[in-house]
C-alpha cells in the first residue's frame, strides 16, 4: 500500500498591529472601493522591525509544536521558505532551530524563489518522507515573509507580513498530497525582484500578472496530464478543474485569485472536446464564470483579506482560510493548489482533505490569533514604516511569541518564546 504523505497540521503568526485598508485609502485620497473591491482587501498587517522573518517564523513554528502536540525529537527536517531573509549565508531556519531548541540531528535550510519558496520546501519535505529516507520522521516547513513596497507607492495597499508553519508527515490529517501528480513551469523573467541591500521590492505590476497567468497555464496543464493519466480526473460532462472541490491560488492580492481562476478554466475550455468548436470569445466568456469562482475559490480568501500579501505564505494563508471555513464539509474531497513565484516558477498540485482536518485547524485558533491584533491609525502605521530596520522597538513579546531585540556586530539577538 502506497504511504500517505502530506500536511498534518498548521499554525500561523501575524504582526501585532494592522491598519484598516479603507482608512488608508482615504488618507491617500483614493476611493476606498479601489482597495476594498478592486483589490479585495479589508486590513493590512503592519510589521515593525522587531517582527522580522525570523521572529514570525519562530512564533509560527512554536505555536505549531505547542498547539498540535508535536514531539520535537521526531522532527528530522526544518525548512523555511522566504524571500525576506536576514542574512545572505545564515538561514532563517538555523535561527528557528536555535530559538525553539530543536534537535541537532536534523536537516535545516532555507528555500528561496520569490513567493514559490515555501512550496519548494513543502515538496522537498514531502518527497523526502515519501522516498522513505525520513525513516518515519516528520518535517516542519515554515513560510515567513514581509511584503514591503513603501509609503505612497502603487504597491502600498498590497503590503503585509506573517508566517504559516506546516507539519509534514505520514499522518496527513489536514491534506494528503497526490505525490507525483505535480505540474511545474519555469520561465526566466524580470517581473519582480529585490536587489541586495533594498528593503522594498521592485515590481512591474502588469507584466507580473501576465507572467503569473502564463506560468499557471503551464503548471496546470502539466498536472492535468498526469491527473488524467492516473484517472484522478477525466474529460466528461464537467471540466477536469471542475472535478476539484476547491482550488487555492497564490494571492498577492485577493482579486488575483479571480484572474487566476479564469485563466485556469480557459486552459480546460481550450482543450475540452465539447468546446473546441466554440469561438475564442465564447470560451473566454465561459471562463469568467462567477458561479465557478464562488463555488471553488471565494471561501479561501478571508484570512488573506485581513493580512495582505505574505509572499511565500500567501497560498498557505488561503489554505488556512479554506480549512477554517469548510474543513468538515471537505473531508475526503480533492482540492487543487497553485503556487507562483516571480522570476519565475509555478507549481500546481492537489491533495485530499483529511477526515481530521476540522479538529486540526480548530487547534490553530486562527480567529483568536487575528483577534489579538491592535488596529492602528494611518499616522501610527507611517511612523512604524519609517523605523530603521536595525532599530527594533523594545516591546515585550506576548507569551509564545518572538521578537528581534538587537543587532550587534551583525549578530541578531531575539527574545521571547
Amino acid at each position: 500500500m502506497k504511504k500517505q504523505v502530506g500536511i498534518e497540521a498548521l499554525a500561523i503568526a501575524v504582526p501585532r498591529r494592522y491598519v484598516d485598508i479603507a482608512e488608508l485609502a482615504q488618507a491617500r485620497g483614493v476611493d476606498p472601493a479601489k482597495y476594498t473591491a478592486g483589490l479585495g482587501a479589508k486590513e493590512m498587517a503592519v510589521p515593525d522591525p522587531g517582527e522580522d522573518s525570523v521572529a514570525l517564523a519562530a512564533t509560527a513554528a512554536s505555536r505549531l509544536i505547542q498547539e498540535q502536540g508535536v514531539d520535537p525529537s521526531r522532527i528530522g527536517m526544518l525548512v523555511v521558505g522566504t524571500e525576506t531573509g536576514v542574512d545572505h549565508a545564515k538561514p532563517v531556519a538555523s535561527h528557528v532551530q536555535g530559538l525553539l531548541k530543536l534537535p541537532r540531528s536534523m536537516r535545516t535550510f532555507d528555500a528561496q524563489h520569490a513567493c514559490y519558496g515555501g512550496t519548494a520546501g513543502l515538496m522537498a519535505a514531502s518527497e523526502w518522507i515519501a522516498s522513505g529516507a525520513a525513516a518515519g520522521r516528520s518535517a516542519i516547513v515554515v513560510c515567513s515573509d514581509i511584503a514591503r513596497y513603501g509609503l505612497n507607492t502603487p504597491g502600498e495597499p498590497t503590503q503585509g507580513g506573517g508566517a504559516v508553519a506546516l507539519l509534514v508527515s505520514e499522518q496527513p490529517d489536514l491534506l494528503a498530497l497526490d505525490v507525483g501528480l505535480n505540474g511545474a513551469c519555469t520561465i526566466d523573467v524580470y517581473d519582480f525582484w529585490r536587489p541586495s541591500g533594498r528593503r522594498e521590492a521592485l515590481v512591474d505590476g502588469h507584466y507580473s500578472i501576465s507572467c503569473y497567468l502564463d506560468a499557471l497555464s503551464g503548471a496546470y496543464r502539466g498536472w492535468r496530464e498526469r491527473a488524467l493519466a492516473h484517472e484522478v480526473v477525466r474529460w466528461g460532462d464537467s471540466l477536469p478543474s471542475e472535478q476539484l472541490a476547491r482550488i487555492l491560488y497564490h494571492v498577492p492580492f485577493c482579486k488575483m485569485a479571480r484572474k487566476a481562476h479564469t485563466q485556469l478554466r480557459l486552459c480546460d475550455l481550450e482543450a475540452a472536446p465539447a468546446t473546441q468548436n466554440a469561438t475564442a470569445a465564447e470560451r473566454e466568456e465561459a471562463a469568467k464564470s462567477t458561479a465557478s469562482y464562488d463555488a471553488q475559490v471565494a471561501s479561501s480568501l478571508s484570512v488573506n483579506a485581513r493580512i495582505g500579501n505574505v509572499y511565500t505564505a500567501s497560498l498557505y494563508l488561503a489554505l488556512t482560510g479554506l480549512m477554517s471555513a469548510e474543513a468538515a464539509q471537505l473531508a475526503g474531497k480533492r482540492i487543487g493548489l497553485l503556487s507562483y513565484g516571480s522570476g519565475c516558477c509555478s507549481e500546481f498540485y492537489s491533495g485530499v482533505v483529511g477526515a481530521n482536518a476540522a479538529q486540526r485547524i480548530a487547534k490553530a485558533n486562527v480567529e483568536g490569533v487575528l483577534a489579538r491584533r491592535e488596529r492602528v491609525s494611518v499616522a501610527e502605521y507611517e511612523r512604524i514604516m519609517n523605523l530603521a530596520s536595525d532599530a527594533p522597538e523594545q516591546l515585550t513579546p506576548a507569551p509564545g511569541e518572538f521578537r528581534l531585540k538587537e543587532i550587534r556586530d551583525h549578530r541578531r539577538a531575539y527574545v521571547g518564546g
